[in-house]
């Protein structure tokens, strides 16, 4: 593999990109003060300075007041020098977002689908609409992640096989770059998640852990020395499939129709599901079921998990077997990979909170070698639309931030 040269410029480029990620993870900050993070003299700091003003990419904010002398220009990275989009895609409809390149979200909206099948639609539809709510041309944006269920090419970055989105196969990616004119990447919805609890969450700055998303079905992610383990064919932590004793085998090749078999219509939901695997002891209407029979009766899954939290001497017994249960998925990653931390998320596993999470510690602890801490998500609001939006702004940075001057 070539090797560029320690040049001036490639020096110039590797401070310019230093100090614009710095600006971006720290604010507004004085010449001086670049100059002392990133270890730069006064002079190499103001030059580097008038590089970025020159390329429109840092503005003077405002001053700090010092000591002697006249106060001290506040220098920050421009917002407006590139935008990026983020969408989660599921079978209910579209939510995209829009963020500036410090990562301010400008905008965010949800579209129903209307029973629209054309995935290019769709997401043209949801970008528009974003950016006319942040009053941003769709031309501005610079990168575009996207979320869906399923698996993800590791190759093609095409969708190979969604239970949701069956209209969303090998070509759809094509056709995104080609409408939207940008580059467009299509991650799996369960990883975006693992980004956004990595960056924001209770798995920060963590190098090796693994999600687990409860929600209407399952799915994991494995975050391993900093990086996704999607596997060779991309098919990594489809959890919903692992056979698990006394339930049905699910079907790899489940698809979505009134004669196929694997397929069920979830009561919880009103949605096809996945039958069978692990899913029938953790899935929404598993869940449901198995606290109706513990006397615990409200009309969702979410809502029973959550009431049997809050009221642990109701609750704790329906707790008890549910952390039971999915403590099988948690150990059997927990055996295969030790990756010291897992992380329960989607609406199911924030519902549970703290109560949940000691018990799948504890129970994962006794019957497995090692004993991981199962801590409970830390990000705020929708975290598929979060991670995307970091996948962009991080693939943005790298174009923007990283471009010689004068390109």
């Amino acid at each position: 593999m070539a090797r560029r040269p320690g040049t001036p410029r490639l020096l110039r480029e590797l401070n310019d990109r230093a100090a614009l990620d710095l600006l971006v993870e720290q604010g507004p900050l004085t010449r001086a003060q670049i100059g002392e993070h990133t270890g730069l003299s006064k002079v190499t700091a103001s030059q580097l300075l008038s590089r970025l003003e020159d390329r429109g990419l840092v503005s003077v904010v405002g001053e700090q007041a010092g000591g002697r002398g006249p106060n001290a220009a506040l220098y920050a990275v421009v917002p407006s020098s590139a935008y990026v989009a983020g969408l989660e895609v599921g079978p209910d409809g579209v939510t995209a977002g829009v963020a500036d390149i410090t990562g301010h979200i400008a905008a965010q909206v949800t579209v129903d689908p209307n029973g629209a099948d054309d995935p290019v639609k769709m997401v043209h539809s949801a970008v528009t609409k974003a950016c006319r709510s942040a009053k941003v041309a769709v031309s501005r944006l610079s990168a575009f992640v996207i979320g869906t269920p399923g698996v993800v090419d590791p190759d093609s970055g095409d969708v190979k096989f969604s239970f949701d989105l069956p209209a969303w196969h090998e070509g759809v990616l094509a056709a995104l770059r080609t409408d939207l004119r940008r580059p467009v990447t299509i991650e799996n919805d369960v990883n975006l998640a693992a980004i956004a609890e990595r960056a924001y969450g209770s798995a920060r700055d963590a190098d090796d852990f693994a999600l687990m998303w409860l929600d209407r079905g399952m799915g994991l992610s494995v975050m391993l020395g900093g990086r996704l383990h999607r596997g060779r064919w991309g098919g990594a932590g489809e959890i919903g499939y692992l056979p698990v004793p006394g339930a049905p085998l699910p079907l790899g090749a489940a698809r979505r129709g009134p004669e196929d078999e694997g397929v069920t219509e979830s009561d919880t939901w009103g949605t096809p599901t996945l039958a069978g695997g692990y899913g029938a002891l953790v899935g929404a209407d598993a869940v449901r079921a198995l606290a109706h029979e513990h006397g615990i009766a409200e009309p969702t899954a979410v809502d029973c998990v959550r009431a049997a939290a809050a009221d642990e001497d109701r609750g704790g017994a329906f707790l008890d077997e549910l952390a039971n249960r999915i403590s099988y998925g948690v150990t059997s990653v927990n055996i295969v990979l030790d990756p010291g931390l897992v992380v329960l998320s989607g609406r199911l596993g924030r519902a549970g909170g703290l109560p949940l999470a000691a018990r799948i510690e504890e129970t994962v602890g006794r019957i497995s070698p090692t004993r991981p801490a199962v801590a409970v998500t830390g990000v705020t609001g929708n975290h598929v639309l979060r991670g995307a939006l970091y996948a962009a702004l991080e693939q943005a940075r790298d174009d923007v931030f990283s471009a010689p001057a004068g390109s």
